[in-house]
């Protein structure tokens, strides 16, 4: 909250909306209460857990004016991220300084679908009317950094387990950079400790369990598997960190800062340090507020500092639907009620009545004469926008069509230069082979016909047949060399010769050896 705002509000109401609970903040003191009332002198923050929303990285140009940049990243992010189309989603974003690309400008992008927010707000709004703010809950980490109460730099890793959802956020020097919602919330931990114990038990004893027992110490029958369950926890958080190091190229995590919304006595940064190898610690900072004895969760501490840091100190990143009224003078209704005390006020005052009257005509035309060109030029601009971009698509699809006729016919062609380079060599290569042998048996070699064929009509393999017209004058030769054939190249080809005909005439033995290459 700037400034300005803190001059203006009496108090801050920070809302977990996932639990109904409500925190009044006053001059640093935090109380929850149960009966909320809408009050105009009252600032009102909650927020989304990582669940609720999609969680980007974009990349635009930095061609694009600042202007334009909204709908550039709105755009973008249906493109890219393949959003549907038929939901008008809420898009906010954050930028990010990556210093090794000069050309483009880098932003966190939060999504959510508004159909969400009301139904994640609808108890609320019944009892407070208005949100102020309403952020993404990892955001609200940066208020740790800029108010100093973690004074150290490096990447920092926060985990959280909440009743609705449990988060890993990453923070790199001091600024956000990843964050995912994980399936370990205490619902999902209860579902998963009863299938490890083997057995159901009520939520509220696990709940109570976690809160009042201290696994070092306790007896409870529940203790092994309560640690089976925080074992498995954490390897499955390793896994994740693992894999955000490779992608990120994070060489280490310095700290790793864990804790839950419930008051625990189990020392959890004490057991994430021991599986995790990484130094951890608790959420028990030193927030500079003050409470009664009742424990007030540090997602409620984190809202009110957020509430007092000035926009350059924090993420500016809201989602909320529920704005807060207008002054009574900007409201269309305080504009009819004042012309209603105008006009009677001017009833009083005939000379002047119908001058008046037709002057707030007049303006109230002009007014709506000015909003109808903004519009108007609003819409032919982004109608413009829409042609050229149609337009740039249809260029685009061409040459990817031309392109992609000239793939096809350059492989074509390399394919028809591939069979002549192998195949006709082999085939010759073939031919000279068997010459060898023909005349080793003096058999005479009188036609060669190389032919392809496919098998049948259900295979698409080809049979590549030779057929050679053999000549001797001795049908024992061609006999002779069709056993040597049969030997030496078994394996590679088989031959056969249906029938050798003998002419008077000539005296010559006459046959045809089909060669049929394996």
């Amino acid at each position: 909250m700037s400034k300005k705002e803190q001059h203006t509000f009496s108090s801050v109401l920070s809302i977990n909306p996932y639990k109904d609970t409500y925190i009044s903040a006053i001059s640093n003191f935090l109380n929850e209460t149960a009966s909320v009332l809408y009050s105009k002198q009252q600032y009102v923050i909650s927020y989304l857990n990582t669940k609720n929303f999609i969680n980007s990285h974009i990349t635009v140009s930095k061609n694009i004016p600042e202007e334009d940049l909204y709908d550039a990243i709105y755009n973008k992010a249906y493109d890219e991220l393949g959003l549907d189309q038929a939901i008008m989603y809420q898009i906010q974003y954050i930028e990010t300084i990556n210093v090794l690309d000069e050309d483009n400008r880098n932003f966190h992008v939060f999504i959510i679908d508004p159909a969400v927010v009301d139904d994640v707000f609808k108890n609320v709004v019944d009892k407070v009317k208005y949100i102020d703010y309403i952020i993404p809950s990892p955001l609200l980490l940066k208020s740790l950094y800029s108010r100093d109460i973690i004074q150290s730099s490096g990447v920092h890793c926060f985990v959280y387990f909440q009743e609705n959802d449990t988060f890993i956020t990453i923070y790199n020097e001091k600024n956000f950079l990843y964050t995912k919602s994980i399936n370990y919330s205490f619902l999902q931990m209860h579902e998963r400790f009863c299938e490890i114990y083997g057995e159901m038990i009520e939520y509220e004893d696990f709940i109570n369990f976690l809160s009042n027992e201290d696994l070092k110490t306790t007896e409870s029958v529940y203790k092994t598997h309560v640690i089976k369950l925080y074992k498995e926890i954490f390897a499955n958080i390793n896994d994740i960190l693992t894999y955000v190091k490779r992608a990120l190229d994070i060489d280490k995590i310095e700290c790793i800062y864990i804790d839950t919304q419930l008051k625990s006595l189990t020392k959890l940064d004490e057991m994430a340090e021991v599986e995790l190898s990484i130094k951890s610690s608790s959420f028990n900072f030193d927030y500079g507020l003050e409470s009664n004895d009742s424990y007030v969760e540090h997602l409620h501490s984190l809202m009110y500092i957020y509430t007092t840091l000035s926009q350059k100190d924090r993420y500016e990143c809201n989602f909320t639907t529920y704005p807060r009224p207008p002054k009574f003078t900007k409201r269309k209704s305080g504009h009819a009620i004042i012309l209603a005390v105008a006009s009677l006020v001017l009833a009083f005052v005939y000379p002047v009545t119908y001058w008046t009257l037709t002057y707030a005509q007049s303006l109230q035309y002009k007014i709506l004469e000015d909003e109808y060109k903004s519009v108007h030029n609003s819409k032919i601009t982004r109608e413009a926008t829409i042609k050229n971009r149609e337009a740039d698509k249809a260029k685009v699809s061409l040459l990817l069509a031309n392109e992609e006729q000239e793939y096809v016919e350059k492989k074509n062609t390399l394919i028809k230069i591939h069979d002549v380079k192998v195949n006709y060599p082999m085939k010759a290569e073939l031919v000279h082979r068997l010459t060898k042998d023909l005349n080793k048996y003096n058999v005479r070699l009188e036609s060669a016909l190389y032919s392809e064929a496919q098998e049948s009509k259900k295979s698409s393999s080809l049979v590549k047949e030779l057929k050679l017209g053999l000549v001797s004058t001795n049908d024992k030769k061609i006999t002779d060399l069709i056993k040597y054939l049969t030997k030496v190249y078994e394996g590679k080809f088989h031959f056969s010769i249906d029938k050798i005909s003998y002419e008077k005439e000539t005296k010559l033995y006459f046959g045809e050896l089909k060669v049929n290459l394996l």
